[in-house]
């Protein structure tokens, strides 16, 4: 059954329900209804006809949905005003006395089991016998407000047993059971449907607002999608045309090289055969020589032919064949660098684009001698210890300090500003380390942490410490956790380039955000870390 949020017109009532439609749909005799309002009727029907004009089907219509008819409806529902409670449109009772004009009935007699309109309901009002009857607002089934079984008005209502009964029910059958009249707990269940109608209300603004979310959320992730697509193909044609030009560098270089072998190479060859002609001759002479009788002319020109000529040594010439492959592996590796360049700065942008962990610093688990600033994001060592309470949480010996948000899931990024600093510890922590005494930074401890010692020496707190070899002193690292992945990894921020990162941890418990700035050496390393904004 529908109902209407405004006032009923006859070409929008259903005539079974007699409310507005609801999913409207037509009989093949052209009359309308709502379809829920239809089907009921036909399943409790052995026949199917019509409600309204009584035109019998042999077979039960296939019922559509009247498309032309549903879009009336719902412009006049939006056009009828709004009605925070809901009234059902009900028939209108008589007055059972009335015998040419019946009026309107005013009240229903439960007792007398008829309804009367105002004339005849006076005697109600005036004889005291029938003062005591039980009047209620004009119904046309009255028989639904009188117990089967004693004919008597239910004016109570049972909480035990969760039943309507009369006075004889509750003198034979509920005499110590928990009875309260029919209004009382009437009042009641309007009070637990209100509160039940308020949760409803804010269930449905919370899913309104969720959907605004989804929405919001989509609309931002196209928009971003988009840009990532943008940014990929950007990325991809840099590539191609970076290949493209190693190509053009490589075979151009090869084509060079060739030229410059053949050039030398017929260099060789004409050297060498002429070097041949010239031993031919020589070696005619040699032979006419040493058929001479002319012993006077061998011995004249004997020293000059035997005498060693100043020719090359070809043993120690060689032709190389193998020199066409390094300018292949030169191009190679400038390939290889442009795309871990791109990669790297692609990695970088991904970082800044995924969820940041706001990250402040927890002055109960800071060492005495350091020194947080107001708004916890720097962290520096003091000359002195300062004089606070020793709990648990706090390092005694180790100038440390961690992260007052922790996290157990998800992937998160955070930058420190090293700036100045000669020596610093940062990475991530496992809520339960050890906290006191001399501690060893290394994953089975609990650690994930990289960290500078003398300016200059980078080392990664794993087990055994690795040695970094870092290009360019990083200004600002960036930290990056995926707790699904046991990963840590560290970046420098400004040249975009990988550091660090630990691989294939197992994470428990929380995580929490790891800093020491170390111990300030006379002024040496007095500056802070500080926790930037992404």
């Amino acid at each position: 059954m529908s109902s209407s949020s405004g006032p009923l017109t006859e070409e929008l009532q259903c005539s079974i329900c007699l409310d507005v439609f609801t999913d409207p749909v037509s009989t093949p005799c052209g009359h309308n209804f709502c379809k829920t309002c239809l089907n009921k009727c036909w399943d409790n029907s052995q026949t199917c006809n019509c409600p309204y004009c009584k035109e019998t089907f042999k077979i039960r219509p296939d019922l559509k949905i009247n498309t032309t008819l549903r879009e009336l409806v719902d412009h006049y529902k939006k056009k009828s005003p709004e009605k925070k409670t809901e009234v059902l449109k009900k028939p209108e009772v008589l007055c059972d006395v009335c015998e040419e004009r019946k009026l309107k009935a005013l009240k229903s007699c439960l007792v007398c089991q008829s309804s009367y309109c105002e004339t005849h309901l006076e005697p109600h009002l005036r004889v005291a016998g029938l003062k005591k009857h039980k009047l209620i607002n004009p119904e046309r089934n009255l028989e639904d407000y009188i117990c089967q079984k004693h004919e008597r008005p239910l004016e109570l209502f049972c909480r035990d047993d969760q039943t309507i009964v009369c006075l004889m029910c509750l003198v034979k059958d509920h005499q110590n059971h928990n009875t309260v009249p029919i209004e009382e707990e009437s009042e009641e269940k309007k009070a637990q449907l209100m509160k039940t109608q308020k949760d409803t209300q804010q269930m449905i603004q919370e899913r309104i607002k969720k959907i605004q979310d989804i929405k919001h959320s989509s609309e931002v992730r196209k928009r971003n999608t988009e840009k990532e697509k943008a940014a990929r193909v950007e990325l991809f044609t840099d590539l191609i045309r970076s290949i493209e030009r190693c190509q053009t560098e490589l075979l151009e270089m090869m084509k060079e090289q060739q030229k410059a072998a053949e050039k030398q190479e017929e260099e060789l060859i004409e050297e060498l055969e002429q070097e041949i002609t010239e031993l031919k001759m020589r070696n005619t002479e040699l032979e006419q020589l040493s058929h001479t009788e002319d012993h006077l002319h061998l011995l004249q020109i004997h020293s000059s032919l035997c005498s060693s000529r100043n020719t090359r040594n070809w043993s120690e010439i060689s032709v190389k064949i193998d020199e066409s492959l390094e300018p292949l592996r030169r191009a190679l590796t400038r390939l290889q660098d442009t795309l871990q360049e791109k990669l790297t700065l692609t990695d970088s942008t991904d970082l800044k684009r995924m969820q940041q962990y706001e990250v402040t610093l927890d002055p109960d688990t800071a060492h005495p001698e350091l020194i947080l600033s107001d708004d916890g994001k720097q962290v520096s060592c003091g000359d002195i210890s300062q004089d606070l309470p020793d709990n648990p949480k706090r390092f005694d010996t180790c100038v440390s300090v961690l992260g007052k948000e922790g996290f157990s899931s998800g992937r998160f990024y955070f930058e420190v500003q090293v700036k100045g600093k000669t020596e610093w510890d940062l990475g991530v922590a496992r809520e339960s380390i050890n906290r006191k005494g001399e501690i060893t930074l290394r994953p089975s401890n609990g650690f994930w942490t990289v960290w500078l010692r003398n300016e200059n020496e980078y080392s990664a707190c794993d087990g055994p410490p690795v040695s970094l070899c870092v290009r360019v002193k990083p200004q600002r690292v960036g930290v990056f956790v995926d707790y699904e992945e046991g990963l840590v990894s560290f970046y420098d921020v400004e040249s975009s380039s990988h550091i660090y990162s630990f691989t294939g941890q197992s994470f428990t418990g929380k995580l929490y955000p790891y800093f020491s700035p170390s111990l300030n050496y006379e002024g040496k390393n007095s500056a802070p870390l500080i926790i930037t904004p992404v």
